[in-house]
């Protein structure tokens, strides 16, 4: 048992690298800062400086182009010495941030009077990863732990293919073949730019599920699963978005897809409700709109800056469609670097949807993702519209980068690891459908938790989150969690 613990634990923590690769860090270069990386020196004459060259040294794989799309100065531009420093430092960060990299130096070149050249030294990540999957089939890993008993025929397995960088121009490439609790095949591939000017995309996806294994319902905000020798549901979609970058900071999304799903007549019989009215069929258009504004400083796991998103989701498109909602969603993230290594974030999501009445698998929930109240990770909370506050109060207590020399493969040479101590308190309020009794002791009411925690960050974004909390209802326990809070 023990020994398929620890399998567990090596497999989440190498997914959680991958997963949180460059596809959308701390990454690396953010300890580099906690390290205490010492600035340039300010310059106080205030002369003007002309940009001539910009030279990229470290990029074997990525194209120049990708590296100076990201730039704010260009040779021939202009800049006043004294402001050079910030513009360097706020390049390098959004450089990072394309998870492309490992770390990123920006130096400037004075070869004459009041001109300078741009050296901009980066180290390439690790770019292919073929990942086992080893993962649970529940929302997460504490509600697989408390509401299943740990029951390792839960899991599903599989491989998961990423192919960051492809070509150079920052395309990502991913094949899912996934078995066990559920089956899934997925294939998605995104073009970040199309165009010369670098600010149009696409991103096209394709998937097939089928599952032995379903949630029919909901008692008492706990999922109750059936289950069956023969395939239970089967869901089909594909999809296609339309990118805009039109600045560093600001990203739109326009996304086209389609929807189809089938369930058996066993499912019906456990709830008639599921798909609507004794329905065993189910498929719809949507389109849906997401704006995007990221001033963060390292997106894998931020300390400084903010960010907002916010969008708007219509399904059913046809009069053959049938299934028809609206949904709206916005959130904002703002994070605070105190003095001596300390930090505050928080956290605020609203979404909103129509109608109120919806067939059981169309639910709409606080539970799911990053969207809980922590202290209540194994309860699910139906509504049609709900709101979510998380702050956080942390202290770095580690940060040390070790140079794995010995390493044959150099990507993996640089090896940065962090630890944070916290204190953490959440707040939410879920609306509960009209006339749902299955589930609604948790809605209609403020609920809140607080807790303490410890954030382990290492390579490739790979957060790992212990916390033990407590909820309004009396609750407390410990819990764990992959990726970052928010």
């Amino acid at each position: 048992m023990m020994r398929a613990v620890f399998l567990f634990f090596a497999c989440l923590f190498f997914a959680s690298s991958v997963w949180g690769a460059p596809d959308s860090g701390v990454v690396a270069d953010s300890l580099k800062r906690a390290a205490k990386r010492k600035p340039a020196p300010a310059d106080t004459t205030g002369h003007i400086l002309h940009v001539n060259r910009i030279f990229i040294v470290g990029n074997r794989i990525t194209r120049d182009r990708i590296v100076l799309r990201e730039l704010s100065l260009k040779p021939g531009d202009t800049i006043s010495s004294t402001q050079l420093a910030a513009v360097l430092e706020r390049d390098r960060r959004k450089l990072i941030n394309t998870r492309l990299f490992n770390t990123v130096e920006l130096k400037p070149l004075e070869f004459e009077a009041d001109h300078i050249d741009l050296l901009i030294d980066v180290n390439e990540r690790w770019y292919t990863f073929p990942s086992p999957i080893f993962e649970l089939s529940d929302r997460n890993f504490n509600e697989w732990w408390q509401n299943y008993n740990h029951d390792f025929d839960r899991v599903n397995y599989g491989l998961r293919l990423y192919q960051y960088n492809m070509r150079g121009r920052n395309e990502t490439l991913r094949l899912t073949a996934q078995f066990g609790f559920q089956r899934r095949f997925e294939i998605m591939y995104r073009i970040p730019y199309i165009d010369r000017r670098q600010k149009q995309g696409l991103i096209i996806s394709a998937d097939f599920t089928e599952a032995k294994n379903l949630a029919y319902k909901t008692l008492d905000h706990k999922l109750v699963y059936a289950q069956a020798d023969h395939v239970l549901k089967i869901t089909r979609g594909a999809s296609i978005a339309y990118t805009y970058r039109g600045s560093f900071y600001d990203t739109h999304v326009l996304k086209a897809e389609y929807r189809s799903t089938s369930i058996a007549d066993t499912v019906t019989l456990l709830n008639a409700e599921y798909m609507g009215k004794d329905q065993t069929e189910q498929q719809f258009g949507v389109l849906s709109y997401q704006f995007t504004s990221d001033h963060r400083d390292y997106v894998g796991y931020p300390l400084r800056g903010h960010h907002f998103t916010g969008g708007l989701v219509k399904v059913g498109l046809s009069k053959s469609d049938n299934l028809r909602k609206f949904e709206m969603n916005a959130s904002y993230s703002r994070y605070i670097e105190l003095k001596n290594n300390f930090f505050l974030s928080n956290n605020t999501v609203a979404y909103w949807s129509t109608p109120n009445t919806l067939p059981y698998s169309n639910y709409s929930a606080l539970g799911y993702g990053r969207q809980f109240v922590r202290g209540y990770e194994v309860y699910v909370i139906e509504g049609p519209w709900y709101a979510l506050n998380k702050t956080t109060f942390k202290k770095r207590i580690f940060s040390h980068i070790y140079n794995w020399n010995a390493m044959p493969i150099r990507q993996f040479r640089y090896i940065p690891l962090s630890i944070y101590l916290k204190s953490y308190a959440d707040l939410g309020y879920v609306r509960n459908y009209p006339n749902y009794t299955n589930s609604y002791r948790l809605a209609d009411k403020v609920i809140s938790g607080v807790g303490l925690g410890i954030d382990v960050v290492a390579s490739y974004d790979a957060v790992l989150r212990f916390e033990y909390s407590f909820n309004a209802e009396g609750g407390h326990g410990f819990f764990f969690n992959l990726k970052r809070e928010f």
